[in-house]
């Protein structure tokens, strides 16, 4: 699988000196989570890319498959990381096997103490996290725009070839939120 048709965007601030009233995240705790159902297409690209990871995770971050195990991502979420990275099938309306880094704000997450155990939606997960009183500092969301997410198996053509792209993108993000070198207020 190349990653020649992958498109990047980012709607994510990805760098802490271009965000001033953010905490540096040196030394945090870093959990890579991909999500999603591989019997819906698709929706097991999170699922595909966590496994692609593993290959030869990151030193600075704990990578899991969290399949559609939302419950269990948010107890894992308790044992006290800074920041999380979920990697999911994400329809923002762009071309299939667009790769996006979007930054939830957590302060705007209504809290939630209501999880279904068998199920994932990564809103709910984080609300939960909220209404736990889940001490996490920052989220981002790795996503890619899906082609076709009814019951079948595999990922469509488009959305295969982006997981290596999605990969080096997850890479990149732990090894900037890891840097000792990131420091707030300068460029």
């Amino acid at each position: 699988m190349g990653r020649g048709k992958a498109r990047v965007v980012s709607d994510a601030v990805l760098r802490e000196e271009r965000s001033p009233g953010r905490a540096s995240m040196t030394g945090s705790r870093i959990l890579v989570a991909g999500v999603g159902n591989v019997f819906l297409g698709d929706d097991g690209f999170g699922v595909a890319v966590a496994g692609r990871l593993a290959e030869d995770p990151p030193a600075s971050a704990t990578v899991a498959d969290f399949g559609i195990r939302g419950v269990h991502l948010a107890y894992e979420l308790m044992n006290g990381y800074d920041v999380l990275v979920l990697v999911d099938a994400v329809a923002r309306g762009e071309e299939p096997g667009t790769v996006s880094v979007l930054e939830p704000d957590l302060a705007a997450i209504e809290p939630a103490v209501d999880l279904d155990g068998h199920g994932m939606n990564p809103d709910s997960v984080l609300a939960s996290c909220v209404g736990f009183g889940v001490p996490l500092r920052r989220a981002l969301v790795v996503g890619c725009e899906p082609a076709d997410c009814s019951y079948r198996w595999g990922l469509t053509e488009p959305v295969a070839e982006s997981v290596d792209a999605a990969a080096a993108v997850v890479r990149e993000l732990v090894a900037e939120l890891a840097s000792p070198d990131t420091v707030r207020g300068t460029s």
